[in-house]
């Protein structure tokens, strides 16, 4: 553990989730290969599109609507509905189909990759340092992905869990930091932001006046190495050593 600035008493702690907790690239690619395989069975059409075209779907979804660039599942099932419906521009929008069976098919979809996207465990030693933190302070999930806490058995631990949407921006945007504080009802400068990125976590979170702890999972932790020079409050070794903070 390093330190990098003073750190005030810790009355709470957020925490990112994707590559904190866990690894979450091989889980995505993992999601991905069912969706395809689910595509490749009951929808040919749109099983004919190559991974450009998907691409660029979602790249038109997000011009049309730049609020989908904040939301992964509103924009997975936009993404769906017009391939699905044979890549339509019309279908490029947040407001379901007139048609119920194209609707449904764009559930089962979306489905399949999301229950592939939470179909993972988390260690035992995550699970047990957040049962020990969270008998102690107050914990939120602040993600800009959309995992099922309850899936992966880590929903009890949290007060709450606030995902990036429509009407919440991603982070480093300040809207869910804020939102935490109000729901935690403690002053910023008493809460401990967990998370790997630099940008989105460190940077959003300190400012959002929080304080914050950085940690990355799925790569070594250099500071040298990441996108942009920001100092957090403490540099973790390990996610354990979090017990320390609320002695």
């Amino acid at each position: 553990m390093q330190f990098f600035r003073p750190i005030n008493k810790v009355k709470a702690m957020t925490f990112d989730l994707d590559d904190t907790l866990y690894n979450n690239e091989p889980i995505i690619r993992q999601a991905e290969k069912a969706l395809q395989a689910h595509i490749a069975k009951h929808h040919p059409v749109a099983a004919k599109l190559a991974a450009n075209d998907w691409f660029a779907l979602k790249k038109q979804a997000i011009v049309k609507d730049n609020r989908l660039a904040s939301d992964m599942g509103q924009l997975r099932r936009v993404v769906l509905t017009a391939a699905l419906s044979g890549t339509a521009p019309d279908a490029l929008s947040v407001t379901p189909s007139e048609d119920p069976l194209l609707n449904q098919a764009v559930d089962e979809c979306f489905n399949c990759f999301y229950d592939a996207r939470s179909n993972f465990a988390i260690e035992e030693n995550i699970l047990q340092t957040l049962a020990k933190v969270s008998a102690h302070i107050p914990l939120v999930a602040i993600t800009n992905g959309n995992v099922d806490t309850k899936k992966i058995g880590i929903d009890d631990f949290f007060q709450a869990s606030l995902h990036a949407s429509l009407q919440r921006p991603m982070k480093p945007a300040p809207d869910m930091f804020n939102e935490a504080a109000n729901l935690l009802d403690i002053a910023p400068m008493h809460i401990l932001h967990v998370g790997d990125n630099i940008i989105k976590d460190v940077y959003g979170a300190l400012n959002a006046g929080y304080q914050t702890a950085w940690f990355a999972c799925n790569r070594p932790m250099n500071l040298n190495s990441e996108p942009a020079r920001l100092l957090p409050h403490v540099q973790l070794d390990s996610l354990t050593e979090l017990t320390l903070f609320i002695n």
